[in-house]
């Protein structure tokens, strides 16, 4: 089973051969192929460092469950509400 670790949109994903993950954005439309360069790629306990080129697929894209944000100054009436919903984009590993 080769796995490796990948480094997209500012995060770090241990990935696998034909594992589904959701990534933060990324501008391809689905059914896409996109190439992600490896920081750390092996199978079994050989370890390389950097340099392997992962093959992926765009699956969907979509958005993350709502976040809300509240502020609150106590005995100042001061209340801010407010809600967020992160992009992601579900990505397919097919070869790495």
């Amino acid at each position: 089973m080769s796995y490796a670790i990948i480094r997209t949109g500012g995060k770090q994903f241990a990935v696998e051969d034909g594992q589904t993950i959701r990534v933060p954005s990324i501008d391809k439309k689905e059914g896409e192929s996109i190439e992600i360069e490896s920081m750390l790629s092996g199978e079994g306990s050989d370890m390389k460092l950097g340099g392997a080129m992962i093959n992926a697929t765009v699956v969907s894209h979509g958005r993350g469950d709502k976040i809300i944000v509240f502020k609150k100054k106590r005995r100042k009436q001061y209340k801010r509400k407010q809600g967020h919903r992160q992009d992601y984009t579900e990505i397919k590993i097919d070869k790495i």
